[in-house]
Protein backbone atom coordinates (compact mmCIF):
# COMPACT_ATOMS: atom_id res chain seq x y z
CA UNK A 1 0.00 0.00 0.00
CA UNK A 2 0.94 3.69 -1.03
CA UNK A 3 2.13 5.92 2.28
CA UNK A 4 2.83 9.54 1.44
CA UNK A 5 5.21 11.10 4.12
CA UNK A 6 4.56 14.99 4.77
CA UNK A 7 7.51 15.68 6.78
CA UNK A 8 10.19 18.83 6.18
CA UNK A 9 12.34 17.35 8.95
CA UNK A 10 14.12 14.94 6.73
CA UNK A 11 15.63 12.25 9.58
CA UNK A 12 12.20 11.68 10.84
CA UNK A 13 11.09 11.43 6.89
CA UNK A 14 13.99 8.97 6.33
CA UNK A 15 13.00 6.98 9.60
CA UNK A 16 9.27 6.52 8.98
CA UNK A 17 10.19 5.80 5.44
CA UNK A 18 13.00 2.52 6.13
CA UNK A 19 10.23 1.43 9.21
CA UNK A 20 7.62 1.47 6.78
CA UNK A 21 9.38 -0.48 3.77
CA UNK A 22 10.50 -2.83 6.41
CA UNK A 23 7.20 -3.40 6.67
CA UNK A 24 6.69 -4.05 3.04
CA UNK A 25 4.64 -0.85 2.74
CA UNK A 26 5.65 1.62 -0.20
CA UNK A 27 6.40 4.61 1.35
CA UNK A 28 7.10 8.38 -0.90
CA UNK A 29 8.69 11.40 0.90
CA UNK A 30 7.38 14.65 -0.32
CA UNK A 31 10.05 16.64 -1.53
CA UNK A 32 8.61 19.80 -2.98
CA UNK A 33 6.38 21.40 -0.60
CA UNK A 34 4.38 23.99 -3.04
CA UNK A 35 3.71 21.08 -4.93
CA UNK A 36 1.67 18.83 -2.11
CA UNK A 37 -1.51 18.53 -3.96
CA UNK A 38 0.06 17.19 -7.49
CA UNK A 39 2.25 14.77 -5.54
CA UNK A 40 -0.59 13.43 -3.83
CA UNK A 41 -2.96 12.84 -6.94
CA UNK A 42 0.36 11.19 -8.66
CA UNK A 43 0.98 8.94 -6.35
CA UNK A 44 -2.70 8.13 -5.29
CA UNK A 45 -1.95 6.99 -1.61
CA UNK A 46 -3.51 4.81 0.62
CA UNK A 47 -2.64 6.56 3.97
CA UNK A 48 -1.04 10.04 4.33
CA UNK A 49 1.61 10.72 7.48
CA UNK A 50 1.60 14.75 7.80
CA UNK A 51 3.33 17.47 9.72
CA UNK A 52 1.75 20.21 10.71
CA UNK A 53 4.80 23.04 11.10
CA UNK A 54 5.53 22.81 6.93
CA UNK A 55 7.15 25.49 4.77
CA UNK A 56 4.69 27.31 2.88
CA UNK A 57 1.51 26.12 4.22
CA UNK A 58 0.95 24.51 7.50
CA UNK A 59 -0.40 20.89 7.74
CA UNK A 60 -3.98 21.92 8.43
CA UNK A 61 -4.00 23.85 4.79
CA UNK A 62 -2.99 20.58 3.67
CA UNK A 63 -5.61 18.93 4.88
CA UNK A 64 -8.29 20.40 4.01
CA UNK A 65 -7.40 20.73 0.60
CA UNK A 66 -6.67 17.03 0.13
CA UNK A 67 -10.62 16.54 2.21
CA UNK A 68 -12.39 18.68 -1.07
CA UNK A 69 -11.38 15.35 -3.68
CA UNK A 70 -10.46 12.60 -0.96
CA UNK A 71 -11.36 10.54 1.85
CA UNK A 72 -7.87 8.87 2.54
CA UNK A 73 -6.87 8.45 6.13
CA UNK A 74 -4.74 10.96 7.47
CA UNK A 75 -2.51 10.96 10.72
CA UNK A 76 -0.89 13.97 11.94
CA UNK A 77 2.48 13.68 13.48
CA UNK A 78 3.78 16.71 15.38
CA UNK A 79 5.49 18.26 18.35
CA UNK A 80 2.64 20.65 18.72
CA UNK A 81 0.76 19.26 21.75
CA UNK A 82 -1.20 21.00 22.97
CA UNK A 83 -5.15 19.76 23.05
CA UNK A 84 -6.27 22.51 20.54
CA UNK A 85 -3.94 21.73 18.37
CA UNK A 86 -5.36 18.18 18.22
CA UNK A 87 -9.09 19.55 17.99
CA UNK A 88 -8.25 21.46 15.29
CA UNK A 89 -6.32 18.42 13.39
CA UNK A 90 -9.56 16.45 13.61
CA UNK A 91 -11.51 19.55 12.62
CA UNK A 92 -9.62 19.68 9.33
CA UNK A 93 -10.18 15.98 8.42
CA UNK A 94 -7.60 14.17 10.16
CA UNK A 95 -8.54 10.41 11.68
CA UNK A 96 -5.33 10.32 13.99
CA UNK A 97 -2.91 12.65 15.92
CA UNK A 98 0.55 11.14 16.95
CA UNK A 99 2.31 13.04 19.48
CA UNK A 100 6.48 13.30 18.52
CA UNK A 101 8.56 12.24 19.91
CA UNK A 102 6.65 8.90 18.76
CA UNK A 103 7.70 5.41 19.50
CA UNK A 104 7.81 3.48 15.93
CA UNK A 105 6.25 0.42 16.69
CA UNK A 106 3.14 2.47 18.23
CA UNK A 107 3.10 4.05 15.17
CA UNK A 108 2.95 1.35 12.78
CA UNK A 109 0.39 -0.07 14.70
CA UNK A 110 -1.77 2.53 14.48
CA UNK A 111 -1.01 2.88 10.71
CA UNK A 112 -1.66 -0.90 10.05
CA UNK A 113 -4.98 -0.56 11.78
CA UNK A 114 -6.03 2.17 10.26
CA UNK A 115 -5.87 1.07 6.68
CA UNK A 116 -7.31 -2.65 8.25
CA UNK A 117 -10.61 -0.30 9.10
CA UNK A 118 -10.56 1.57 6.21
CA UNK A 119 -10.04 -1.06 3.18
CA UNK A 120 -11.80 -3.88 5.43
CA UNK A 121 -14.68 -1.55 6.42
CA UNK A 122 -15.72 -1.04 2.64
CA UNK A 123 -16.02 -4.85 2.18
CA UNK A 124 -18.88 -4.76 3.95
CA UNK A 125 -22.86 -4.20 3.42
CA UNK A 126 -22.71 -1.16 0.69
CA UNK A 127 -25.94 0.91 1.78
CA UNK A 128 -27.60 1.32 5.71
CA UNK A 129 -30.70 3.44 5.87
CA UNK A 130 -32.34 4.89 9.08
CA UNK A 131 -35.35 7.38 8.63
CA UNK A 132 -34.88 8.20 4.86
CA UNK A 133 -31.25 8.86 5.79
CA UNK A 134 -29.03 6.80 3.48
CA UNK A 135 -25.63 5.99 4.38
CA UNK A 136 -23.88 4.70 1.57
CA UNK A 137 -20.65 2.70 2.77
CA UNK A 138 -18.62 2.28 -0.25
CA UNK A 139 -18.83 5.56 -1.02
CA UNK A 140 -18.13 7.44 2.58
CA UNK A 141 -21.30 9.83 2.14
CA UNK A 142 -24.39 10.48 3.42
CA UNK A 143 -27.61 11.14 1.49
CA UNK A 144 -30.99 12.23 2.72
CA UNK A 145 -33.40 14.70 0.44
CA UNK A 146 -32.12 15.04 -2.30
CA UNK A 147 -28.01 15.87 -0.91
CA UNK A 148 -25.43 14.35 0.20
CA UNK A 149 -22.41 14.81 2.48
CA UNK A 150 -18.97 13.39 1.77
CA UNK A 151 -17.64 11.43 5.27
CA UNK A 152 -14.11 11.04 6.59
CA UNK A 153 -13.76 6.85 7.79
CA UNK A 154 -13.85 7.63 10.74
CA UNK A 155 -17.00 9.57 10.42
CA UNK A 156 -18.22 6.56 8.49
CA UNK A 157 -17.71 4.63 11.29
CA UNK A 158 -19.23 6.23 13.74
CA UNK A 159 -22.28 6.68 11.96
CA UNK A 160 -22.69 2.97 10.51
CA UNK A 161 -22.33 1.68 13.93
CA UNK A 162 -24.80 4.00 15.15
CA UNK A 163 -26.94 3.06 12.32
CA UNK A 164 -26.21 -0.50 12.74
CA UNK A 165 -27.80 0.24 16.20
CA UNK A 166 -30.77 2.31 15.12
CA UNK A 167 -32.96 2.49 18.36
CA UNK A 168 -30.59 1.74 20.91
CA UNK A 169 -27.07 3.83 22.65
CA UNK A 170 -24.05 3.20 22.02
CA UNK A 171 -21.57 3.68 24.32
CA UNK A 172 -18.60 6.15 23.83
CA UNK A 173 -16.02 3.26 24.63
CA UNK A 174 -18.25 1.25 22.34
CA UNK A 175 -17.49 3.73 19.60
CA UNK A 176 -13.79 4.23 20.53
CA UNK A 177 -12.99 0.56 20.47
CA UNK A 178 -14.61 0.37 16.66
CA UNK A 179 -13.27 3.09 15.38
CA UNK A 180 -9.73 3.06 16.92
CA UNK A 181 -9.46 0.03 18.35
CA UNK A 182 -7.81 0.63 21.33
CA UNK A 183 -8.64 3.51 24.54
CA UNK A 184 -5.17 3.47 25.47
CA UNK A 185 -3.82 6.11 22.93
CA UNK A 186 -7.00 8.20 22.33
CA UNK A 187 -7.17 11.36 23.96
CA UNK A 188 -10.98 12.62 25.51
CA UNK A 189 -11.58 15.09 23.07
CA UNK A 190 -11.21 12.75 19.83
CA UNK A 191 -14.40 10.83 19.50
CA UNK A 192 -15.91 14.62 20.82
CA UNK A 193 -14.43 16.07 17.91
CA UNK A 194 -15.72 13.71 15.20
CA UNK A 195 -19.29 13.89 16.33
CA UNK A 196 -19.85 17.38 16.28
CA UNK A 197 -18.30 17.31 12.75
CA UNK A 198 -20.24 14.89 11.53
CA UNK A 199 -23.28 16.44 13.07
CA UNK A 200 -22.52 19.37 11.48
CA UNK A 201 -22.59 17.70 7.82
CA UNK A 202 -26.00 15.99 8.86
CA UNK A 203 -26.82 19.67 9.87
CA UNK A 204 -26.10 20.76 6.34
CA UNK A 205 -28.34 18.26 4.90
CA UNK A 206 -31.25 19.41 7.04
CA UNK A 207 -31.00 16.48 9.97
CA UNK A 208 -31.27 18.52 12.92
CA UNK A 209 -30.68 16.49 16.02
CA UNK A 210 -30.18 13.34 14.23
CA UNK A 211 -28.03 11.71 16.65
CA UNK A 212 -28.94 11.56 20.05
CA UNK A 213 -26.41 12.45 23.11
CA UNK A 214 -27.33 11.04 26.97
CA UNK A 215 -24.57 11.56 29.38
CA UNK A 216 -22.88 8.80 30.59
CA UNK A 217 -25.13 6.28 28.66
CA UNK A 218 -23.61 7.31 24.71
CA UNK A 219 -25.06 8.15 21.38
CA UNK A 220 -28.08 6.85 19.28
CA UNK A 221 -30.04 7.51 15.96
CA UNK A 222 -33.69 6.81 15.76
CA UNK A 223 -35.18 6.85 18.52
Amino acid sequence: MNILIIEDDPVIARALKDELSRWQFNPLIIQDFNHILEEFEAFHPHLILMDINLPSFNGYHWCQQIRLTSNVPIIFISSRTDSMDQVMAMQMGADDFIEKPFNMSVTISKIQALLRRTYDFVQTKNELEVDGCKLAVDEARVYYDGQHATLTHTELQILAMLFKHKGQFVSRNALIEKCWESEHFIDDNTLAVNMTRLRKKLLSLGLDQFITTKKNIGYAVAL
